[in-house]
């Protein structure tokens, strides 16, 4: 078992490498250590058939991070479940906020 496989967290970890190339980038805009977003990266490459994300080692070109084909994938189904989630729970939301104290 790997825990959740994916997340509001890991998902905003997969959406900021595919924008900046990069891990510690993301794991500094996430305000999280690279040890966390590595371990958050591993997991999710350990829970999935095939990895998720890409990792080069740093070196004179530096190093980086990408997203796979199923990485795109697995971002792209989450996205859209939460969306679905969202819009099902959004009148509710309203009829809550409306019974609320001003």
């Amino acid at each position: 078992m790997h825990g959740v496989a994916i997340g509001p967290g890991k998902a905003a970890l997969l959406e900021i490498i595919s924008i900046t190339g990069s891990l510690s980038e993301a794991s500094r805009v996430l305000d999280m250590s690279y040890r966390t977003a590595w371990q958050l990266i591993t997991s999710m490459n350990d829970s999935f058939a095939s990895p998720l994300v890409t990792l080069t080692k740093g070196g004179s070109s530096g190093g980086g991070a990408a997203l796979t084909e199923r990485g795109w994938a697995v971002l792209d189904v989450y996205k859209d479940m939460d969306q679905k989630a969202r819009d099902a729970v959004a009148e509710g939301a309203k009829q809550l906020e409306a019974l609320m104290r001003s």
